[in-house]
């Protein structure tokens, strides 16, 4: 007879390939299980307009960059989170996915809008054109959440995310972008990089480093997006 009280996480992959949805999915998984979840993968958003389905999921773990999503997906995924189910995802996964839907950018509460590069001489051609030293900086409700408490501000040297984003997100950590010569910006922007949402009964978590798996793997990142996991799930 199965537990009962065991948890249900919905993992939902693919899109663009330059973020590595499986490989940085799987790094999530024995922690996930280690959690008490059973663990269901799927490659595609089809799912998410599996009304059954979608009832019996605690948690959705998303990273699907780019991609596209139907009208009954997207209403199907907003429907179980205003019913309870959780949310989370880092990076393009979840703040760079399905550009096209408004109803879906709604739902997450900020969207990626580019990430500044390097200066043009400083350019070797590949995605290290948008790796940039920054701080990511702990807000004060950053300081006593259960998601950042106890960590301090951390440096990264990869994208780093400018977003556009409502007041209805909950911000746990800031990056700034200064400005530069080379860039057309008139004074220092500051974005999002760490932040909840409550919709409905439903939570999200969103964090916005995680271009690659060095980045996953850095303490800082892995603490907060696995925190962010357990937060979001119902």
């Amino acid at each position: 007879m199965p537990d009962a009280r065991q948890r249900h996480a919905l993992v939902v992959r693919g899109g663009w390939e330059g973020h590595h949805p499986v490989e940085a999915t799987e790094l999530f998984l024995p922690f996930l299980r280690a959690q008490g979840f059973e663990v269901r993968i799927e490659e595609s958003p089809a799912v998410y307009a599996d009304a059954e389905a979608m009832a019996a999921t605690d948690l959705i773990v998303q990273s699907t960059t780019m991609s596209t999503i139907g009208p009954d997906e997207v209403r199907g995924l907003r429907a179980a989170i205003e019913a309870g189910t959780g949310m989370a995802g880092w990076h393009g996964g979840i703040a760079d996915s399905y550009r096209s839907s408004s109803d879906y950018l709604q739902l997450v509460g900020g969207q990626f809008a580019t990430h500044p590069g390097r200066h043009p001489d400083d350019r070797p051609g590949d995605e290290r054109d948008n790796y940039l030293p920054h701080t990511v900086d702990l807000t004060e409700l950053g300081r006593a959440h259960e998601i950042t408490a106890g960590l301090d501000d951390f440096e990264l040297d990869t994208e780093q995310y400018w977003v556009l984003h409502d007041d209805l997100i909950d911000v746990l950590a800031t990056t700034t972008h200064p400005t530069r010569p080379y860039h057309p910006w008139h004074r220092p922007i500051t974005s999002p990089a760490v932040w909840t949402r409550l919709w409905g009964r439903g939570r999200i978590f969103v964090a916005t480093p995680g271009h690659s798996i060095d980045v996953l793997q850095n303490p800082h990142v892995r603490t907060i997006i696995e925190r962010g996991m357990l937060w979001a799930a119902r």
